[in-house]
């Protein structure tokens, strides 16, 4: 297998760990109905981001500038809102896969810009 499949994958495993961080994020609506528009607000970037990196996985293997520096500038977002945020244990773990996933994506670049 080569970086480039372990970087493209990983990208799938992100948009999944988001996808599935949204939901958590629905349900907690009904806990604080003062905080309801920002959880929705937040479950909503959270699946945009995921859509997001979804269409960057399929988009990367075409080799293209553009899908290659939005995955790019997506993986650092990712890693800058999670600074910013409250971080606990899942959010430096999420950090370190993006940032694990940028490294190799990068390092791969070969494989994914055109020649």
């Amino acid at each position: 297998m080569k970086l480039s499949d372990i970087a493209r994958y990983l990208i799938l495993l992100i948009a999944g760990m988001l996808a599935a961080l949204s939901i958590g994020s629905l349900t907690r609506l009904g806990q604080n109905p003062d905080m309801a528009g920002f959880y929705l607000f937040y479950t909503f970037l959270m699946l945009l981001i995921a859509l997001l990196l979804l269409v960057c996985y399929f988009r990367l293997k075409q080799r293209g500038k553009t899908a290659f520096w939005f995955t790019i500038f997506i993986l650092a977002l990712n890693v800058a809102l999670t600074i910013f945020d409250q971080v606990g244990f899942v959010d430096v773990l999420f950090m370190l896969l993006n940032l694990i996933a940028l490294v190799i994506l990068y390092s791969s670049r070969k494989d994914f810009l055109p020649e």
